[in-house]
């Protein structure tokens, strides 16, 4: 059962993320809300995938706060909340093991590791891939396994840098009906995307970055009607190349 407290929303201020002289990330003021789907966009290297970064902390700002409301530990920050890459990190070991590994690392006792991978695998279509090598799997079938792997460490919030990127259509929307039953359990999403159709299916929220500025955040509806940047209308009408 889903913990009914939680770390939301985060806010971050002031944020600035420097190196070598350039500016790199630039984020005035961003909140993330709880059980909202928020959609990071922008061109490549707009800094899309180091606001998530430096969002579940792998990334160390030069300056300003990454603050969830409610007080809590690191290790309780920690525990709260996942980051699935672009390219999948697959353990040596089969399908069943990397969730059992992973749940060994969180601190979960041996029988509750095996219930929770075998319920997690069958939620999510991967029973029969048990005993497989994970890094024998296709580009979806491994996607699929880290975001139910993330998904066995009951987050409350979850991190997804591209996680249709290179995916066939019928991988891309099993991809979305796993982050669709997350949604539905009440966990927070933050992904990045350059489907324009996934985020208009998805978002609640957008979050438009362009040379490494948050430019907007809105609502979804707002941001596809009627966005307030300039940036932001070329981009949607793909006239925005960096």
């Amino acid at each position: 059962m889903r913990d009914t407290t939680s770390l939301l929303p985060l806010i971050v201020r002031d944020l600035r993320l420097e190196r070598e002289g350039r500016t790199l990330l630039d984020v005035p003021i961003a909140r993330i809300q709880n059980r909202r789907r928020n959609v990071v966009l922008g061109p490549n290297g707009a800094g899309k995938t180091l606001f998530l970064k430096t969002c579940h902390g792998l990334v160390q700002p030069t300056s300003g706060s990454i603050e969830f409301t409610f007080p809590a530990s690191a290790a309780d920050i920690r525990r709260k909340q996942a980051m699935v890459f672009q390219k999948p990190v697959m353990l040596r070991r089969s399908v069943r093991a990397n969730f059992t590994h992973a749940l060994a690392m969180a601190g979960v006792g041996w029988w509750e590791r095996w219930r929770i991978a075998t319920e997690t695998m069958a939620q999510f279509g991967l029973s029969a891939l048990a005993d497989t090598p994970a890094r024998v799997l296709s580009g979806g079938e491994q996607q699929r396994l880290a975001i139910a792997r993330a998904a066995s460490l009951n987050p409350d919030l979850l991190f997804l840098d591209e996680p249709t990127s290179s995916l066939d259509p019928t991988a891309s929307r099993q991809i979305e009906d796993m982050l669709d039953i997350l949604h539905e359990r009440g966990v927070t999403l933050v992904l990045t995307t350059h489907d324009l159709g996934l985020a208009r299916r998805f978002a609640d929220a957008i979050f438009f970055f362009h040379d490494g500025r948050l430019v907007e955040e809105s609502d979804a509806e707002t941001f596809f009607n009627g966005p307030k940047s300039a940036e932001a209308q070329a981009f949607l009408e793909h006239r925005l190349f960096w």
